[in-house]
């Protein structure tokens, strides 16, 4: 049978890009692992710095529909999923195929190797996306194809490299990105928009990033936590933009423990970070256009409000759109 390589990596990408934002210091990474005949097995992605790598979540749930044996279903650590792996697979993978939007990684850091992982699983057939840049994880197709793997690459490279472009970033200088929320009119103001699920991936993302830059107007008329209590997570520390330094410090964001609040009419501060997020609308929008990287816009399925992002014409690519809440979540670029 013929096998589109394309629809499959497809696949793993549309994963990957659901945990985009929360994955630093690692990459968005999405897997697919693909039976003989054509049959998807699992498709899953990199959740968490810390957590599994794709390949192994992967893994994990292939082997588990191959075998109904639930106990790999009880393992979290990546360690547990490779030893189980290991012990109990019986060459149950030899004739599928794995896709992952980025070279699998040769290290033993926080988690193991995923390239020697699937080296030892027996998969014959490998389709990369992307690459890996990261010296430190880098020379994994090398070391499967020591192995006796096939291994295919650039399947879907443009996609593949939007994708991880955030972490590219994160190496070699720093990541910045503009969220907003806005309804079906296109408003961006009078209270809450979106749902409390995307709210809550929002909080995920301050939990993992390093500065959350927002507008002194915006803080004095809504009085902020911007923290990331959704999730129990971190707060991030905070750039206030603003000419006037007079604030009142019971808003509740001067007042959360273990953070920095600048307050500055500049955004030399971003300097010394690597992962920034920009909350706001119009004027900060216009005010940070030539620094951002990508943009992440929430969609709410409502109409209300009376203020949106009135500023200059601008174009976006679409780099992916999904639905994993009752909003459109699009990440984008300017074109």
């Amino acid at each position: 049978m013929v096998i589109d390589n394309n629809f499959y990596m497809r696949l793993a990408l549309r994963e990957a890009w659901k945990y985009q934002g929360l994955t630093y210091p690692n990459p968005a990474v999405g897997c697919a692992i693909v039976s003989d005949y054509g049959e998807i097995l699992a498709v899953e992605a990199h959740h968490k710095a810390g957590l599994a790598h794709a390949e192994v979540n992967a893994l994990k749930q292939a082997y588990f529909k191959l075998t109904q044996d639930t106990s790999i279903l009880t393992l979290e650590a990546s360690l547990d999923i490779h030893t189980y792996l290991l012990a109990n697979h019986h060459n149950i993978f030899e004739n599928c195929s794995i896709y992952t939007t980025l070279e699998p990684c040769s290290h033993v850091g926080r988690t193991p190797s995923c390239a020697t992982l699937i080296s030892k699983l027996g998969i014959k057939k490998v389709y990369v996306g992307m690459l890996d840049k990261n010296e430190k994880a880098h020379n994994g197709n090398k070391l499967l194809e020591q192995s006796g793997s096939e291994v295919h690459i650039n399947v879907l490279k443009e996609e593949c490299a939007a994708l991880v472009y955030p972490f590219k970033k994160f190496l070699d200088d720093k990541f910045v990105f503009f969220k907003w929320a806005q309804r079906l009119n296109g408003t961006t103001d009078d209270g809450i928009i979106s749902s409390e699920l995307s709210r809550k991936s929002v909080h995920a993302m301050r939990d993992v990033c390093d500065l959350l830059v927002i507008g002194g107007n915006t803080v004095r008329t809504d009085r902020p936590t911007l923290d990331a209590r959704l999730v129990n997570g971190k707060a991030p520390d905070i750039l206030i933009l603003s000419r006037s330094k007079e604030f009142d410090t019971t808003i509740p964001l001067f007042n959360v423990k273990d953070r920095k609040v600048y307050i500055e009419d500049n955004l030399e501060k971003l300097a010394v970070y690597k992962n920034i997020m920009i909350e706001g609308s119009s004027q900060m929008y216009a005010l940070t256009r030539d620094i951002v990287d990508y943009y992440l816009c929430y969609l709410a399925p409502s109409i209300g409000g009376v203020n949106g992002l009135d500023t200059q014409e601008d174009k976006f690519e679409i780099l992916n759109v999904s639905k994993e809440s009752q909003d459109i979540i699009m990440w984008m670029k300017r074109i």
